[in-house]
């Protein structure tokens, strides 16, 4: 058995003893959000995926969506209070946070950057966010996940 290195977000839970579980699905395929979803066996509204994004003043911001859903950057830029947001391109990502695009998790950044999660979240006792890999995502509850990160909530996702 091949034993995985930690990311950082683990490493970051670990040493604060944060309560989190791990779910692996490497080698299955799975993509995007709705895939990773649906190969946990996960509601895709409680599965979040992490987007960062810059504001029109330069600072930098995250956002928790579920992966159901597509962020608002409207909505997104009032969350801040920027008058707008725009996504970061995926080839400044790891540069920016330390993780790649696809295993960017909100937990363990380079640098913390003021987060917004949607407020959906509230919903559920666990939330599901990449464990920073690809093929990694940790289940936390908003409790431990607020311990780790400072966040707050918003609605932030596009109307459907």
């Amino acid at each position: 058995m091949v034993k995985e290195t930690k990311t950082n977000a683990v490493r970051m839970l670990d040493k604060m003893k944060i309560e989190y579980k791990e779910h692996h699905y490497t080698d299955t395929g799975a993509v995007g959000g709705l895939d990773v979803a649906k190969v946990l066996g996960e509601n895709p509204n409680q599965v979040f995926k992490t987007l960062v994004t810059v504001g029109k003043s330069g600072n930098h911001y995250v956002y928790m969506v579920p992966v159901s859903e597509e962020l608002d950057l409207k909505k997104a830029a009032e969350a801040v209070g920027e008058k707008s947001v725009s996504m970061v391109k995926s080839k400044e990502l790891l540069g920016l946070t330390g993780y790649v695009h696809g295993g960017c998790s909100p937990i363990g950044m380079k640098k913390f950057f003021r987060t917004t999660v949607h407020s959906s979240a509230k919903n559920y006792g666990t939330v599901f966010c990449s464990g920073g890999r690809i093929g990694f995502q940790i289940e936390i509850s908003l409790d431990s996940l607020a311990k780790a990160i400072k966040f707050e909530f918003a609605d932030i996702v596009k109307q459907k």
